[in-house]
């Protein structure tokens, strides 16, 4: 019996089991390696983003999964502020688009180039997997670039223009990674972990800018401005690096009390201090009466940019990270904020791709010492409830919201 009529057969028993040819596996797919014990749906469902504030879910076809493609079911994705931003007021004039790019689930089929993951990790049908950009035309972001090139110029799922595909985001049943993308196998991690992977990502590369200024050490004084899931899991960052005195700056009692769960000795509510004189005085407070050696930006307030140089030693560094899209002009005075300091400031965007590998023993590593990470995800929304997610965002109810099939 050829290769060829093994398919036949595989093909003719799995429609019987699904009833028929709904449950068909598309005639390009089969020259691949495919799902045997499970037949594929004809069709996946799309949170498409038609305007802003709505989305519609559509049906689009299973596409056909070339020989570097892969075809993941998703499982879950989780609802970040650059999906809410996009949810409000299309910024980046996506619309039409299939929204998400903190998502996971399980391959259900794959091309018969694919073999490896992107750390050279063996792939299988049914492996839980990550991924996060497809590469252009830039052979400099790689593995194991050493140019610190973060991917800024990569394209990244979840923020594609819509095209004859459709399954570009993660907000969906199905989700066609391209030829060309990263991809992760994370067989090791629950559905709650792989969620929160690519925010954590943008921590481990913000702690490693961080770490290129010579300044962030063990014994440092740090303070993270902004208790909201980036700046709580900064705190963990750092705690599992061994930093031990952190003190969170927000409004929210609730977000405090969890920053300190997260790693965090000291917390400071700024709602109980007028005037910035007031609140820096607190801050060093948390600290003995010294200043920060290192702070944290993970607002997207400019309001508190020009607050956090107060809180720095002179000597001291400071890490940017909270402006993922223009949040408007900061005012400082660059003689006593940064000049007679002696600050070194840098800034952080996104990722490089070996912190996104990184960041998978990063979350092994919280675990094991008791910080509860997956308690961020407070809300989870199925994917008929997209608008609901996206609402509960812009809310800020809750901490980290899932869409979860």
């Amino acid at each position: 019996m050829t290769q060829d009529d093994i398919e036949s057969v595989v093909r003719k028993v799995l429609e019987e089991m699904a009833g028929g040819s709904a449950g068909r596996v598309p005639e390009e797919t089969a020259s691949g390696k495919i799902v045997t014990g499970k037949t594929l749906p004809g069709k996946s469902r799309v949170a498409m983003l038609t305007a802003p504030e709505r989305f519609d879910i559509r049906e689009y076809p299973i596409p056909a999964v070339g020989d570097g493609d892969i075809l993941v079911r998703v499982e879950g994705c989780g609802v970040c502020g650059t999906d809410a931003h996009e949810f409000k007021k299309d910024p980046f004039g996506l619309i039409p688009v299939a929204l998400g790019h903190e998502g996971t689930g399980e391959i259900a089929a794959m091309g018969r180039n694919v073999s490896r993951d992107s750390a050279g990790t063996p792939l299988r049908v049914g492996d839980k997997v990550v991924s996060c950009m497809i590469f252009k035309d830039d052979p400099d972001i790689t593995m194991f670039d050493l140019n610190r090139q973060n991917v800024g110029g990569a394209d990244v799922y979840g923020l594609l223009p819509d095209d004859g595909v459709h399954l570009n985001g993660w907000f969906a049943d199905y989700i066609l990674i391209r030829e060309g993308s990263t991809v992760f196998n994370v067989n090791g991690l629950s559905l709650d972990e792989r969620i929160l992977i690519e925010p954590c990502a943008v921590l481990i590369h913000a702690v490693e800018r961080a770490k290129s200024t010579g300044i962030l050490r063990f014994n440092s004084r740090v303070v993270v401005q902004g208790a909201g899931p980036i700046g709580l899991i900064c705190a963990a960052v750092l705690r599992t690096m061994g930093v031990e005195r952190i003190t969170a700056v927000d409004g929210e009692p609730g977000r405090l009390a969890f920053a300190k769960r997260m790693g965090a000795d000291g917390a400071v509510n700024f709602k109980e201090h007028k005037g910035i004189e007031a609140l820096a005085a607190a801050v060093e407070g948390t600290f003995g009466g010294k200043q920060a050696d290192f702070a944290f930006q993970c607002t997207g307030s400019p309001a508190g940019h020009s607050n956090v140089y107060k809180f720095i030693r002179k000597g001291g560094g400071l890490c940017e990270l909270g402006f993922f899209i223009n949040g408007g002009d900061a005012v400082i005075n660059p003689h006593f904020d940064i000049c007679a300091k002696e600050l070194t400031v840098v800034g952080s965007w996104v990722y490089t791709l070996r912190d996104y590998a990184t960041t998978f023993d990063f979350l092994r590593r919280a675990k094991a010492i008791g910080l509860p990470l997956t308690e961020l995800i407070t809300h989870r929304f199925p994917l008929e409830r997209i608008d609901d997610a996206l609402r509960t965002n812009l809310s800020m109810e809750g901490l980290k919201v899932a869409v979860v099939n």
